[in-house]
């Protein structure tokens, strides 16, 4: 018998938490062929969704995939994200949350794998999107001596291997 991957039980409970505590749960995506989101808003082969209660219609976090209605420029669209596709969910409003490594399909893979050629990281930068299930922001990093961002700003999530 295989083992049940953790990552869905992990997403669905940072989602908890950020609506718990009255932040907004961000999804950041590995956007590949498996993945139905609007092309559109996709930069560098990644698209930020927030997935928040007002954002979204029909939200369904199940084992192999997400699911659920959105907004984007006023126009609704259905979106489909593989669980093994998501990079991170964390709140929009203090960076908070937990990063995975994107496990994609292996056409995706060997496609990705031609096309690198640096170690990859993770940059959450606003998605640009007029949308609320892509919010955008001025984005903020830490300084070098370690002090968090200033108060205002969207915080950024760096994976480091």
């Amino acid at each position: 018998m295989s083992e049940i991957s953790t990552k869905p039980y992990m997403l669905r409970a940072i989602y908890e938490w950020c609506t718990d505590s009255g932040y907004t749960p961000y999804l950041a995506v590995k956007v590949d062929r498996a993945t139905t989101v609007p092309m559109e808003y996709v930069k560098n082969g990644e698209i930020v969704l927030n997935i928040s209660f007002g954002a979204t219609s029909g939200l369904k976090m199940d084992n192999d995939a997400i699911r659920f209605h959105a907004r984007f420029g006023g126009v609704s669209r259905e979106i489909f994200v593989p669980v093994n596709n998501v990079i991170a969910i964390y709140a929009s409003e203090n960076g908070q949350g937990m990063a995975f490594e994107a496990m994609l399909g292996m056409a995706d893979v060997e496609s990705e794998e031609e096309q690198e050629d640096s170690a990859p990281t993770l940059s959450l930068a606003p998605a640009p999107s007029p949308a609320p299930a892509a919010e955008s922001a001025p984005s903020s990093t830490p300084d070098d001596d370690g002090t968090p961002p200033k108060k205002g700003g969207r915080p950024t999530l760096t994976r480091i291997k």
